[in-house]
């Protein structure tokens, strides 16, 4: 009997010890079972065509701020990979047939990492379900979004294209006016080509409807925004923008883009862009770094350019720019670690500051988040996808709950893609 009284005794031990555990679960802990349990998704990742070759690819460690090592180190389970062409003259074909053959060798590297080089790591993915299934399967998955459509020139049937490529969103322009779009660059000078969307840019939103294309809409204009929600019978996206109430940026969206956002069912991926973020602390770091990032490329005998150069130069040397920009800039972070004087970066928590806004604002269903990695993102405590899990943790020490964090994470854009694909379906079968 007392051993029986005994055995009792210790089980009821243990079992209180175990709900104490429970109970005792810190933040940290808490926000690595969150992270490991949701998918993380990014919906913004620039890539350079030089890192998807057999010697140097994905499958390295490389100095760029995406690849499958420090998606691995980090938890991000998937990265949009964004074929990116910058724009040209709207009046020569030329210009155009550049354009195209730059956005498909973008195409071509994409599958031929997932397809050749680590199909056994990383996998296309073309819906949710593949999603699910990928990341089920403890791989990494791979989405593609085009960053302006102006090497679709203008053949709408190119959408097409780029859909069976495996393109799932699309931005109508980017820095600069395209054939289809007015962009929210025309704010500097007040000049507009199209007054928001060309007729080419109307058939261009019908024609991403039809075939389940989410629309983006982080670089066009307000105006044309506007008129792709009336246009749109699908919810549209802004794959990497932030709020502009706390951030007074022509990229960001404003508290009226948002409301709009919201009524049209889409999603919002709050961008960890310095610039985009705390204007005041980013404007100060930058003036700080930049005699250091100048000594540092001039030491590499590295040609170093300021941002807004960018668009002056040739294609050339905007490729030689984006592959050395990271091995500049983790140098020149390093050397400031220790300095006093040097003004604090734009960190996780300001990164965070700009979901909260939103969320009170439109609710948590229409806010996500990306990094703009590899085309200029990268914070203080997620400056490459080694540190996703940091935003995690902000959240959770913000006391956002596991199905917030999935939601935030790409629950609420892969509900989205759910829907524009569900509307293709029905158009087609009308």
């Amino acid at each position: 009997m007392k051993q029986f009284i005994y055995l009792l005794c210790v089980i009821s031990v243990i079992s209180c010890g175990e709900k104490k555990e429970k109970i005792e679960e810190t933040t940290l802990e808490k926000a690595h079972r969150i992270h490991d349990a949701v998918i993380t998704i990014d919906t913004h990742n620039d890539i350079n065509v030089k890192n998807f070759v057999d010697s140097v690819n994905y499958s390295q460690r490389l100095d760029n701020q995406v690849n499958l090592p420090k998606m691995k180190e980090g938890g991000l389970d998937v990265t949009w990979l964004i074929v990116y062409t910058g724009q040209d003259t709207l009046t020569d074909d030329g210009g155009y047939a550049k354009a195209k053959e730059n956005a498909m060798s973008k195409f071509e590297a994409i599958h031929k990492l997932c397809e050749e080089i680590a199909p056994e790591e990383i996998e296309l993915a073309l819906t949710s379900a593949d999603v699910q299934r990928i990341v089920g399967a403890g791989k990494k998955a791979a989405m593609i979004g085009v960053e302006n459509a102006y090497p679709i020139g203008t053949d709408l049937t190119q959408f097409k294209t780029y859909h069976d490529l495996g393109a799932r969103y699309i931005s109508l322009a980017h820095n600069g006016h395209s054939q289809f779009s007015d962009s929210n660059t025309g704010e500097a000078d007040d000049v507009w080509l199209h007054n928001g969307l060309s007729d080419l840019g109307k058939q261009a939103v019908v024609e991403m409807n039809k075939l389940g294309i989410m629309i983006d809409v982080s670089h066009p204009s307000k105006e044309a925004m506007k008129q792709m929600i009336a246009l749109s019978k699908a919810p549209i996206i802004a794959s990497h923008s932030s709020a502009r109430a706390l951030c007074d940026h022509s990229r960001n969206l404003d508290d009226e883009q948002l409301m709009m956002m919201k009524e049209n069912g889409g999603v919002v991926q709050t961008v960890a862009f310095s610039s985009y973020l705390n204007t005041e602390k980013h404007d100060a770091r930058a003036a700080y770094m930049k005699s250091i990032y100048e000594k540092v490329a001039d030491s590499l005998d590295i040609a170093w350019y300021e941002r807004s150069q960018f668009s002056s130069l040739s294609d050339a040397d905007k490729e030689a720019f984006m592959e050395n920009y990271p091995k500049v800039l983790k140098i020149g972070k390093e050397l400031v670690v220790n300095k006093s004087d040097a003004p604090e970066a734009v960190n996780v928590s300001d990164f965070v500051d700009h979901i909260d806004y939103m969320v009170k604002l439109i609710g948590i269903d229409y806010v996500g988040i990306s990094s703009d990695f590899d085309g200029g993102g990268g914070i203080e405590g997620w400056n490459d996808a080694s540190e996703t899990f940091n935003v995690t943790l902000e959240l959770v020490e913000r006391g956002y709950s596991e199905e917030d964090i999935a939601k935030l994470w790409g629950g609420n854009l892969m509900r989205v893609l759910d829907q524009v694909q569900e509307i293709a379906k029905k158009m087609g079968e009308s």
